[in-house]
């Protein structure tokens, strides 16, 4: 088969790699009709993300047709049309017990992100996602083995296209629940850093929740006028604001918002301490995104952190939240928990998630879609392949 291998940083490449095959009774191998790139990819793109291997298969957006199932597979058959989420979870253990997913115990054989807790047991495994997080197989590919197939896929309805539905994958569900963790209710006041996909689905997600006022913080012009036409946002760009939190203060009288959102996560651009600290390995990430989020929070108030983080930070501000009484909330998604409630919102029309998507490209096209991604040329937002 064809599918999207990683030879180092900024080097990807679509590669005639062996077909999956069933390797435990509750496998499914998945024909995939759609994948798209994810935010989350680029930090693998840009050699951010640790044990990668030359030839690892990306990609944690996908979905498409069962080609064949385990003899102990019970949730979906041959002929099927499923979406995936990105988190495998074994369904059994005490985490997914309690509806946590992302924290399942049994799948990931890698050693997780933790370094310096050798006895807390790594979390979920995902797809293509480095050796850190299991080293499955990603599903930017023609063909994908997906274990614990009575746990994950979620049959869709043939009323639905596949970019309705394609975003249940991951990031509709992320941003759920971030807004979910925030606390956003009918009336909220609601700050989002990062108009990426996640951050959009955030707004949406607010939007549907009732959210009064919502502010977005970017430096993409494009992207912040696209949230505004769509999600009706309050834009606020950083590289025309010098203090977005104090902007976003200013306009709420003096209090800030009920809650943030920090879709940014480790690669938001820091000072240039940070910047020589993190280029030195002193520090994994920047910190700038997660003091803004602080700052623009009015006390009482909570932080949602959907953004993906890495290792230490510095400046963190805790005297600062400890002073708000603020609440934090934040980790990988429980995707498999959301997954019918959302598919349920899209097929009501409440949710139109593929209206995010401004490129639509071929598999054989995938290392164009990470460098024009990547670079946010053409005014891109989210890109769709397909094989």
């Amino acid at each position: 088969m064809r599918a999207l291998t990683w030879q180092g940083a900024r080097d990807v490449r679509v590669e005639t790699v062996p077909d999956p095959a069933l390797v435990a009774a509750d496998d499914i191998i998945l024909r995939v009709t759609a994948t798209a790139i994810c935010g989350s990819d680029l930090h693998i793109y840009r050699g951010k993300i640790p044990t990668m291997e030359d030839g690892d298969i990306l990609g944690h957006e996908f979905m498409g047709i069962v080609e064949d199932a385990g003899p102990a597979v019970t949730r979906v058959k041959r002929g099927d049309r499923v979406v995936i989420p990105f988190v495998i979870a074994c369904g059994q253990c005490f985490h997914c017990l309690l509806n946590e997913y992302a924290a399942c115990e049994t799948t990931n054989t890698g050693r997780g992100a933790i370094l310096n807790a050798k006895m807390i047991k790594p979390p979920a495994a995902l797809f293509g996602y480095s050796r850190m997080y299991g080293g499955v197989p990603g599903g930017q590919a023609e063909l994908v083995r997906v274990p614990q197939a009575n746990v994950g896929p979620l049959v869709v309805p043939d009323v639905l296209s596949d970019e309705q539905v394609l975003f249940l994958s991951d990031i509709l569900p992320t941003g759920y629940q971030a807004v979910i963790n925030a606390g956003v209710e009918p009336g909220s006041s609601l700050a989002i850093f990062g108009a990426g996909p996640v951050g959009l689905m955030a707004a949406a997600c607010a939007r549907m929740l009732g959210a009064e006022t919502i502010f977005m913080v970017d430096e993409n012009a494009h992207r912040l006028e696209f949230a505004r036409k769509t999600y009706g946002i309050i834009p606020i760009n950083f590289d025309q604001v010098d203090d977005p939190a104090g902007a976003i203060v200013e306009a709420t009288a003096g209090r800030g918002v009920d809650a943030t959102v920090e879709a940014v996560g480790f690669e938001a651009k820091g000072s240039v301490t940070e910047t020589v600290m993190t280029n030195l390995k002193l520090e994994g990430s920047s910190g700038k995104a997660i003091r803004q989020a602080i700052a623009a929070t009015r006390r009482g108030g909570t932080v949602s952190v959907p953004g993906v983080y890495a290792g230490f930070i510095h400046g963190f501000l805790f005297g600062d939240a400890f002073d708000k009484g603020l609440t934090f909330k934040m980790g990988q998604t429980h995707v498999q928990r959301f997954m019918p409630e959302l598919l349920e919102a899209v097929g009501e029309g409440r949710l139109a998630p593929e209206v995010i998507i401004s490129h639509r490209m071929k598999l054989a096209d995938a290392a164009k879609g990470y460098e024009m991604f990547n670079a946010q040329d053409d005014d891109c937002r989210k890109v769709v392949l397909t094989p």
